[in-house]
């Protein structure tokens, strides 16, 4: 009976350790989030002074952001036409990663992943398709050539303004149409974006745009077109 305290004082004292044991661990597990915390926010800092340049990485990350937030009294939501105005800016898909870590750096979050919840089906296929049609990296000898894979990304972005939907109801987005007519520099490479959209999708480009588009609009539109140089 006399060794009841001693055995008593032992639980206690595993209790104890088993307390400090997890205090620590609460403690450790404080430090390593509040150190990432320090580190991030050292990070975004160091990334935030990039952004005064235009034109950087780190400008384009912000300027994104912004676009995704929107914040005023006239509109809401994100503002999709900065979104792809800042991703036809973009050289190259080497510098789009540049772009993707920068935003990574200044926020802490995923720039696919939010371009993903910000934009619709047809509207984030039409911004890949925008980087899908650059060049993989750009030197300083580089010279602009069309290929194929940049007629085809002029393709799918017409057909995602055509995809597009409004409240569960079918549209067309004019300005992302206008926007890729206003990229084609002449008659014949409209032609050749013609030809990969027939190719890819079994449909005439102009009959679908006659489809898509109110009478008025088809002839402003081709107007972009037809003052392009023929080759």
């Amino acid at each position: 009976m006399k060794t009841t305290p001693a055995m008593e004082h032992d639980d206690f004292t595993l209790k104890e350790k088993l307390s400090y044991g997890i205090v620590g661990l609460v403690v450790l597990s404080g430090s390593f989030f509040i150190g990432r915390s320090i580190v991030r926010g050292a990070r975004a800092t160091s990334e935030q002074k990039k952004t005064y340049e235009d034109g950087n990485a780190a400008s384009f990350a912000q300027q994104l952001r912004m676009a995704f937030e929107n914040d005023n009294y006239f509109e809401w939501g994100t503002d999709k036409e900065v979104v792809r105005d800042v991703l036809r800016k973009v050289p190259s898909k080497d510098y789009f990663k540049q772009v993707i870590n920068s935003y990574q750096k200044l926020y802490a979050r995923s720039l696919m992943g939010d371009l993903k919840s910000e934009l619709t089906t047809s509207e984030y296929n039409e911004m890949l398709s925008i980087i899908a049609g650059k060049p993989d990296k750009i030197t300083g000898s580089y010279k602009p050539i069309i290929t194929y894979q940049q007629y085809l990304a002029w393709a799918k972005r017409l057909k995602a303004a055509f995809d597009i939907t409004y409240w569960f109801v079918p549209g067309t987005d004019e300005p992302a149409v206008k926007a890729v007519f206003m990229e084609i520099p002449t008659q014949a490479d409209f032609q050749k974006v013609a030809n990969a959209f027939l190719k890819e999708y079994g449909n005439d480009l102009m009959s679908v745009l006659k489809t898509e588009l109110e009478f008025w609009e088809i002839g402003a539109m081709m107007d972009i077109i037809n003052n392009k140089p023929k080759a």
